[in-house]
């Protein structure tokens, strides 16, 4: 089983100011969605990459993503074939 994936940002940058954007950021997305194990947090990392390529999103946590592929699992190799091929579908 993988280590449990544990998230402050949202408190931690925003939780006076949007209380609820935290909880829903730190408590459900990274505390309950990305600790389900249905799929494997590799396979997480890989749709997380491509969902947010196909939002436009290229900024910071578009890196911070690349980078947490790159630790569970996700070679080099493999995230240039994932962005070469999504972006023949995601423009």
């Amino acid at each position: 089983m993988a280590e449990k994936i544990k998230q402050t940002a949202g408190r931690d940058q925003l939780g006076e100011f949007a209380p609820m954007f935290a909880h829903l950021n730190d408590d459900v997305l990274f505390g309950e969605v990305w600790n389900e194990n249905a799929i494997d947090n590799k396979t997480k990392c890989i749709i997380t990459v491509v969902a947010l390529m196909a939002s436009g999103i290229t900024d910071s946590s578009l890196g911070y993503h690349l980078l947490n592929a790159k630790n569970n699992g996700v070679t080099k190799a493999e995230i240039a074939a994932i962005i070469t091929h999504a972006t023949m579908y995601v423009g």
